[in-house]
C-alpha cells in the first residue's frame, strides 16, 4: 500500500497549514510507516491510505516520489 504522510517540518511547532508537506510512503501498515519516519524529527499530522485515484491523481505531480519501508 501506499500512504500519503502530512507533516510539519519541526516537530515542536503548532501546525500551520501553509507548511504543510507531504511525502508518500510504500508499507504494509500506518505503523510500519510512523517506524520509518521516528528518526526524522517531524511532526505528522495525518497518514492517509491511498485509494487508486487518489494515487493515479498525485502521480501526475513532478514531485511525486515514493519511499520504501
Amino acid at each position: 500500500m501506499i500512504f500519503k504522510v502530512l507533516y510539519q517540518e519541526l516537530p515542536r511547532e503548532v501546525p500551520v497549514r501553509e507548511r504543510t508537506k507531504a511525502l508518500y510512503v510504500e508499507a504494509e501498515t500506518e505503523r510500519k510507516v510512523r517506524e520509518k519516519l521516528s528518526d526524522r524529527g517531524i511532526n505528522i499530522e495525518y497518514i492517509q491510505v491511498m485509494d487508486e485515484e487518489h494515487l493515479n491523481y498525485e502521480q501526475q505531480s513532478e514531485n511525486f516520489e515514493v519511499e520504501n519501508a
